[in-house]
C-alpha cells in the first residue's frame, strides 16, 4: 500500500503514498508516503483505477520535478501539487524530506520545479517554474503523518484560472460519507510501479472516519486522526492514488478537500488512500501565501 516517503515512498510521493524513494518500488505493499521512489522516471506510476484527464480542464495540477534526481524521464517528476493561489502551491511535507529528496535543504536541488500546464510529461508543453521558497509544516509527524503539508511560493504568477478554492474550516459537507470526489496523479498505475508519461484522474468516494480508524488504528503505517486527515476509496478496491501521486489533489464540489499523503498498499480494498484534511490546513496555508 501506499505510505509516506518512508509510508508511499511509502507515502505516495516520487510515485504514490508511503514507498520509500530508492527502495520502495522493490518492496512488498506497506504502508507508504506517495511519493515516487528516487529511480528514473520513467519507472514511475499514475492513479490505480483512472483514465487520463488533462491539465487544461485541471489547470491547477502540477508536478514536481527534479531531472538531477529523478532522472529525464518525465520530467523528473516525483510528487504533486495544486494550485491554490496565483504564486501558491501546496503539496505533501514527506515531499521535501530528505528521504525523498536525498538531501537535507531541498535547495541543495538547482534544478528542483513546479511543473505547470503539462499533460504530458514527456512533452515540453507548459512551463517549469523554479521555486522561491518552501514552508514546510514544523508539525508534521513522521509517525502518525498528521500535518502533511507544504507550501511552495512561485516567482511569477500562474497563468489566469490555474487555481482552486481550497475547502474552509467547518466546511462539512465536502467530507460527508458518500460524497464523489476525484483524484488526481501522474503516479502509478497499478501498484506495481507502472508509471505514465500524461495526467490521471479517479472517482473515489469520501468515507466514514469510522472506515479508516479500523484500517488505521495505530501502527508502523502510520495512525488516521479524524480532525487532520480525510480517508478515500471505493466498494470492493481498485481505485486509488498510489505512488508517485504524493501531495497531488483530492477534489469535490469545485474545492480542494486533500493531499494525497499516505496509506497501506494501493487500490487494496481493505486500506483505503489517506488524504491531508485540506479544511483542517487552509488557515496555515493562507498564513504563507
Amino acid at each position: 500500500m501506499r505510505s509516506p516517503i518512508h509510508a508511499r515512498l511509502c507515502r505516495r510521493a516520487v510515485g504514490g503514498r508511503r514507498t520509500l524513494i530508492t527502495v520502495a518500488a522493490l518492496l512488498p505493499a506497506f504502508a507508504i508516503p506517495l511519493a515516487a521512489p528516487a529511480a528514473p522516471a520513467a519507472a514511475n506510476g499514475v492513479v490505480v483505477g483512472g483514465a487520463p484527464t488533462t491539465t487544461d480542464s485541471e489547470p491547477w495540477v502540477v508536478a514536481l520535478g527534479s531531472r538531477e534526481r529523478f532522472g529525464t524521464g518525465r520530467s523528473g517528476q516525483f510528487c504533486g501539487g495544486v494550485a491554490v493561489g496565483p504564486r501558491t502551491v501546496v503539496t505533501a511535507a514527506h515531499c521535501f524530506g530528505e528521504e525523498a529528496l536525498g538531501v537535507a535543504d531541498w535547495r541543495s536541488l538547482p534544478d528542483l520545479r513546479v511543473i505547470a500546464g503539462r499533460t504530458d510529461l514527456s512533452g515540453t508543453a507548459g512551463e517549469e517554474i523554479p521555486l522561491s521558497d518552501v514552508w514546510v509544516n514544523p508539525g508534521f509527524d513522521a509517525a502518525t503523518n498528521a500535518g502533511d503539508v507544504a507550501v511552495i511560493t512561485l516567482p511569477q504568477a500562474l497563468p489566469e484560472g490555474s487555481v482552486i478554492p481550497m475547502a474552509a474550516p467547518g466546511d462539512t459537507a465536502a467530507y460527508t460519507a458518500g460524497t464523489r470526489a476525484q483524484v488526481y496523479g501522474w503516479g502509478d498505475t497499478t501498484g506495481q510501479g507502472s508509471y505514465p508519461q500524461s495526467l490521471r484522474t479517479a472517482a473515489v468516494d469520501v468515507l466514514a472516519d469510522s472506515v479508516c480508524e479500523k484500517a488505521y488504528p495505530g501502527n508502523a503505517d502510520g495512525t488516521y486522526l479524524r480532525a487532520s486527515m480525510v480517508c478515500a476509496g471505493v466498494e470492493g478496491g481498485g481505485k486509488d492514488a498510489c505512488q508517485g501521486d504524493s501531495g497531488g489533489p483530492l477534489v469535490a464540489a469545485d474545492r480542494l478537500i486533500g493531499l494525497v499523503s499516505w496509506g497501506a498498499g494501493c487500490a487494496d480494498a481493505a486500506y483505503p488512500g489517506v488524504y491531508t484534511r485540506v479544511s483542517a490546513v487552509s488557515e496555515l496555508v493562507a498564513q504563507h501565501m
